[in-house]
């Protein structure tokens, strides 16, 4: 393994003392972000932001409303505000600095932005925004048929004695199925999406918040998994790890996260990521992306069948 050069280490040297507290630290990280989060709150903000432009002043840097007649005596907007120290907290938080590395010579901004310009940090935001939009993946609800209610008790972090009683189980078979659900997230690298929506203002945000459901850790080391389903999904992972960064992205988005072609669409055009040669992003169509996630399925159990 190489070894990281100066700068790199000036980067995790950063970013470790930011994760600790430095206040120093803290602030050079927020500077260094602040335009991807002035971004994104700008785009987010105004694809939702419906009636609230003719009722309330806007405070984004590119104000919505600048060109509009607002009443007199209106309030500001508190969504502008809120949306930037929410980014500012899912991005800054002490465990997301703490798993910066600088592969490839990479830097804090850069690693950042890829964030921040991902899908599940645009879903993420929504389930905050929104705060009932709560999608329930569909490997979840296959689990059992009180599945859905049990993960979205889980998002609410309710004890397993409140769940129980709520949807009439026993409360053998509710843990049963509590370590299910957290076991299939955990295989899947989907773990965060039994993080509670939250709001939280700019002077108080918390930068220690644990992201781990209470238990979690004795659960799973407890949870008795078949042999033949532990290689199965070690097979599937490393099939996995051979797919390219962009079928990866497109096979995540589509299947686990179960997101709209015209999303994804959207997503690969921000990132000029083309997935036909000769084709650019931006003038790719629903029937190729659909196309080349066939492609990518079939590479991955072509993958598969090598490691069987």
């Amino acid at each position: 393994m190489n070894k990281p050069d100066s700068s790199s280490e000036l980067q995790i040297q950063l970013a470790r003392q930011a994760a600790e507290g430095d206040s120093t630290a803290r602030e050079q990280i927020n500077a260094l972000i602040h335009p991807i989060i002035n971004y994104q709150t700008s785009q987010f903000c105004k694809r939702f932001c419906r009636e609230n432009q003719y009722r309330y002043i806007c405070t984004l840097e590119a104000s919505i409303n600048a060109r509009r007649s607002i009443p007199q005596g209106a309030v500001f907007c508190e969504w502008g505000n809120a949306s930037y120290a929410w980014m500012l907290n899912d991005l800054a938080n002490s465990q997301r600095l703490n798993k910066f590395e600088a592969k490839n010579g990479a830097q804090i901004n850069h690693y950042l932005y890829y964030i921040a310009n991902s899908l599940p940090f645009y879903e993420r935001w929504k389930d905050w925004r929104f705060g009932q939009k709560v999608h329930v993946p569909t490997y979840i609800q296959g689990l059992h048929p009180a599945a859905s209610n049990v993960f979205l008790a889980l998002r609410k972090n309710e004890e397993i004695p409140m769940i129980t009683q709520k949807l009439a189980m026993s409360e053998a078979d509710t843990r049963r199925l509590c370590k299910q659900i957290i076991v299939e997230l955990t295989g899947r690298k989907r773990l965060h999406l039994l993080d509670p929506p939250t709001t939280v203002s700019l002077g108080e945000l918390n930068f220690e918040q644990d992201e781990m459901i209470p238990g979690e850790e004795a659960e799973i080391a407890s949870f008795d998994e078949a042999v033949e389903d532990r290689e199965e999904k070690q097979i599937l992972r490393e099939a996995w790890q051979k797919l390219a960064v962009e079928e990866q992205f497109v096979l995540e988005a589509m299947l686990i996260e179960e997101q709209d072609a015209q999303d994804i669409l959207a997503a690969l055009i921000k990132l000029d990521i083309s997935i036909k040669p000769g084709v650019k992003a931006k003038d790719t169509t629903r029937q190729q992306l659909y196309y080349y996630r066939r492609k990518c399925l079939a590479k991955l159990a072509s993958h598969m069948g090598e490691n069987n």
